[in-house]
């Protein structure tokens, strides 16, 4: 369900006689202003996230190596 013209037009008339004319840049601001705090805090969370992986990733594979010496020296003193 997509809105039309007519749908839209009617939008923008109620917006401006709930809160005038004066009201409106003041308000488009705070909106666009909570946008890019979200837009900022969904980046922080998603560029977190992708150091824990890369961390886990290179705990494990120096873990994976660490594992592999242990048995190759027990093998060697066998």
């Amino acid at each position: 369900m997509s809105l039309g013209l007519t749908e839209i037009l009617v939008i923008f008339v109620a917006i401006l006689l709930l809160f005038g004319a004066k009201r409106i840049p003041e308000i488009a601001r705070a909106l666009g202003r909570a946008s890019h705090e979200f837009k900022k805090a969904k980046d922080e969370i998603i560029n977190e996230t992708e150091e824990l992986k890369d961390a886990a990733e290179k705990k494990a594979a120096l873990e994976d190596q660490a594992g592999k010496k242990d048995n190759d020296k027990k093998n060697d003193s066998e």
